[in-house]
């Protein structure tokens, strides 16, 4: 580090501490395992009866991780059933649930992890598509968890997309669909859900913060201001996803900086954050102290974000390209402060948070899902390859999609609160205290699909003349079946595929992901 970047990080004693109690969790915590998703105990099986014991024994390790129970709303049969009884018999299902794992979890003298999924309009009316009614049925719902957990030992992660998908991005069809559900309407279920939960001295609550491919880092630390992130643990991230660990572990330092900056030295309010994510629109455009910093200056101040890493004279990354010369940070590849790659290298956006924040310690802690993010996220580059020889259109499309049942995936690692990353590991100009990441957690179910991933959703493409894959049955792209189908998994599995529908098991990924395990599940 040059003598003029150190020169940009004063001392850094004082601490924010924003939240209300530490509900860290201890390094040794031992998460709940849950039963067998269902639809794996059977492909087990039939992989035993075919001999393939190997396979079979991947599916059984992957099945005996700790692993999160999603908490769902009302079914389409309650949901027809006359008035409010749909909605009053959501709520005891989910309480019944609840306590069930509860149980479940101290026979096992281990922490459950929940994940709260029933927000109003959820998905942008996509694969997941769903939710409670109305706002009304969802704080309902949300107290008759909050009921069932009572003082209980847990983690609740609240709502994955409802705070980087936020109904401002989803369009004007979903506008149409549902005009009652806006970004300030969002924004105050998820509040209430912190306010309901934290009452628990026991449970480490967590918000939606997307992943680190995806908002930018001031709009999301505004989002999750608006939320009232400060009155709970923190945010998780890389839900259903498949960004790599360090670019997660950056991404949410960054975050948490950004809010200790704007809220700690620039007083910037829950009030004005609220003020700017409800005109949200298409993506996030903070606002005040949570936009970006200007990009030919050495002024400190602003949220410096992975779109844009330029370093102040004496960075590493100014030594390499020149000060103040900045690009987009790569999803493809592992950043670092010390890389000679340059859309990896973060010591620029490190310096200027350091340079920001002026003595002040983020205090807004993280966890990050690494069920299906071993080997990282697909760039679908193969298929540019021969003998697909895919267009870059194809591949830019693919890529896109890249996050709806990448054929390439393999598990991460496995559950820990000993992640043994601090300040000082991410950002070399902070303290080593306090460390802001609290856990790796399998939050997704390994082996459920995400969705039917096809043309006709949008994340799926294929050119035929570059290359028709000698498959019978394949599909011309003129024709209907041609919009859904999942090429991908077609080419994987030589036959015409269409994917599970969201939730369901898919064995084919399931046994890939076991396969592709990173680190290995077995010896």
């Amino acid at each position: 580090m040059g003598t003029a970047a150190l020169a940009l990080a004063p001392g850094l004693a004082s601490a924010a501490t924003q939240a209300p109690a530490d509900h860290s969790l201890a390094a040794g915590t031992r998460f709940y395992v849950p039963p067998p998703a269902q639809g794996s105990v059977q492909q087990i099986l039939q992989l035993v009866k075919s001999g393939q014991l190997k396979n079979a024994g991947l599916i059984a390790a992957m099945e005996s991780v700790p692993s999160a129970v999603w908490l769902d709303g009302e079914t389409a049969a309650q949901a027809a059933e006359p008035g409010n009884q749909g909605s009053a018999q959501a709520d005891a299902d989910v309480a019944r649930q609840v306590r069930l794992t509860l149980a479940a979890a101290r026979l096992e003298n281990a922490v459950p992890i929940f994940v709260a999924y029933n927000i109003p309009g959820r998905d942008c009316s996509q694969y997941s598509a769903g939710g409670a009614p109305t706002d009304a049925d969802y704080d309902a719902w949300i107290n008759a968890i909050g009921g069932a957990l009572g003082n209980a030992k847990a983690v609740v992660l609240e709502e994955p997309d409802s705070l980087a998908d936020l109904p401002g991005y989803c369009g004007a069809a979903y506008a149409a669909e549902f005009p009652d559900i806006t970004n300030t309407t969002r924004v105050g279920d998820v509040a209430y859900a912190v306010s309901t939960l934290e009452a628990d001295p026991n449970i480490s609550l967590y918000l939606d913060a997307g992943n680190s491919a995806w908002q930018n880092v001031g709009g999301m630390a505004e989002t999750l201001t608006a939320a009232d992130v400060q009155q709970s643990q923190g945010f998780f991230l890389n839900v259903s996803n498949y960004q790599y660990n360090a670019n997660s572990d950056y991404f949410g330092t960054w975050v948490s900086e950004c809010i200790a900056y704007a809220t700690v030295n620039e007083a910037q309010t829950r009030a004005d954050a609220l003020a700017d994510v409800a005109t949200f629109s298409g993506t996030s455009t903070p606002g005040g102290a949570f936009s970006s910093p200007g990009s030919s200056t050495s002024v400190p101040g602003g949220c410096a974000n992975q779109y844009w890493n330029g370093g102040a004279p004496g960075t590493n990354i100014a030594n390499q390209v020149g000060a103040y010369t900045g690009v987009a940070l790569s999803p493809y590849g592992v950043w670092s402060e010390t890389t000679t790659t340059a859309d990896l290298n973060t010591s620029g956006i490190d310096a200027s948070y350091a340079s920001s924040l002026a003595g002040t310690v983020p205090s807004t802690h993280f966890v990050v899902d690494t069920s299906r993010n071993g080997v990282g996220p697909d760039s679908m580059q193969s298929y540019a390859a021969a003998p697909y020889d895919q267009p870059s259109s194809v591949t830019s499309s693919l890529a896109s999609g890249n996050w709806c049942n990448p054929p390439s995936a393999g598990l991460g690692l496995k559950p820990t609160a000993g992640t043994g990353v601090s300040l000082s590991s991410l950002d070399s100009y902070l303290p080593s205290n306090p460390p802001l990441l609290d856990a790796y957690l399998w939050v997704k179910t390994p082996g459920q699909s995400d969705g039917q991933c096809d043309a006709a959703g949008g994340v799926r493409s294929w050119d035929d003349a570059a290359d028709t894959p000698s498959i019978a049955g394949w599909p011309g792209s003129s024709s209907a079946a041609f919009q859904t189908f999942d090429p991908l998994w077609s080419v994987q599995t030589d036959s015409v595929f269409t994917d599970p529908a969201a939730g369901g098991w898919f064995s084919q990924q399931a046994l890939t992901l076991a396969q592709n395990a990173s680190p290995a599940l077995l010896p």
